[in-house]
């Protein structure tokens, strides 16, 4: 059994301070090359096949509001959560993610990663033909 401590120091005054997050989560610390989804709370790894910044979860294609002007800036003061709204394709035939921040309302177009889960692709292409007024709200927001 532990001794009882008679000294009346309050309990806070005698815990070891916490260590600050830069020493794990620092450069070289063991989360730093993946980030933790606000959508499905999995570790996503930053290295994205088909893509240099990876800047959506590839299990539930949620983001974040990082970017501001150019992908991988991460210089966007919102940082809301944002949600794969529907997909367009390129001229060349490459796919996009249409994002949309659910802070600010600002959209955003992003590559679709080679490990991006084919279903959560095929259900988000497939959407427009459900909801028809998903796509006519993407084009007058446009």
């Amino acid at each position: 059994m532990p001794r009882r401590n008679n000294t009346r120091e309050p309990s806070s005054a005698r815990r070891r301070p916490q260590r600050h997050k830069d020493v794990l989560h620092g450069q070289g610390g063991h989360r730093a090359h993946d980030f933790r989804c606000v959508g499905c709370r999995l570790d996503v790894s930053l290295d994205a096949p088909g893509t240099g910044h990876r800047n959506h979860c590839p299990h539930c294609l949620a983001s974040l509001h990082v970017d501001h002007r150019v992908p991988g800036d991460r210089a966007s003061p919102c940082r809301g959560r944002m949600e794969a709204l529907t997909m367009t394709a390129r001229p060349d035939g490459e796919w996009m993610l249409i994002h949309e921040c659910l802070t600010c309302g600002e959209l955003s177009a992003n590559r679709v990663a080679g490990d991006d889960n084919a279903l959560a692709l095929v259900r988000l292409a497939l959407k427009p033909l459900q909801d028809t007024g998903v796509a006519s709200r993407t084009l007058l927001t446009l």
